[in-house]
């Protein structure tokens, strides 16, 4: 057998000796099937992890973590869309109470979009964030002038505004607001000071 990543053993044996064992029947429970309340679609980035963010518990959330936190369009052409299928299973399957998209400062995906990506370089990153094009569009007519790491902070909002309008594009989000009141929210987390802002009815992001 090939031998797992030390830093991966080590935190395995902690976990296991520790939260583990301290929540040994809450995985007895888990066990028999899980019943998250809110579907995170997050960052991948290594620093922003929702379970920690929000202090959860092992079946509290369904994540799903992509370049950019982005949603993408609702697409019927039969491919394989792991984001819109993960998507569908938290909200027909698991009957989530929310759908929270939850972006974070410093975000790589966001930054590249904004630089522009070395399609020669990176073959799969510029197709995914594609849909970043029409926020990244509004963001640069908005900011005349502006530097760099404010069009990112700009965007990294304006991102989550896009995402949420195309979950609306998915029948079975629309089916699910109207017959059990779905939730659907906007989040950006700030690395450098361990702020949450959340989106308001207005658009608009204010701390919590």
């Amino acid at each position: 057998m090939i031998r797992p990543p030390q830093p991966l053993l080590e935190g395995y044996r902690e976990f296991r000796r520790d939260a583990y064992k301290m929540q040994r029947a809450h995985y007895a429970e888990l066990a028999k099937g899980q019943n998250p309340h809110t579907l995170i679609i997050a960052c991948s980035d290594s620093r922003v992890d929702p379970a920690v963010v929000f202090n959860a518990r092992p079946g509290d959330l369904f994540v799903v973590r992509n370049v950019a936190n982005l949603v993408p369009p609702m697409d019927d052409d039969g491919g394989r869309h792991g984001v819109s299928a993960a998507i569908e299973f938290a909200v027909s399957a698991l009957r989530v109470d929310h759908i929270v998209v939850m972006g974070h400062g410093q975000c790589s995906g966001v930054a590249a979009c904004v630089a522009g990506v070395d399609t020669t370089a990176f073959k799969y990153l510029g197709p995914w964030l594609e849909p970043l094009e029409p926020a990244r569009a509004e963001v640069v007519a908005g900011h005349a002038g502006a530097g760099e790491d404010a069009l990112c902070a700009a965007l990294e909002l304006n991102s989550i505004r896009h995402s949420l309008d195309r979950l609306h594009e998915f029948p079975f989000i629309e089916q699910a607001i109207r017959d059990r009141g779905l939730g659907l929210h906007g989040a950006r987390f700030s690395i450098h000071d361990g702020v949450l802002e959340w989106m308001g009815e207005d658009g608009q992001f204010d701390p919590v």
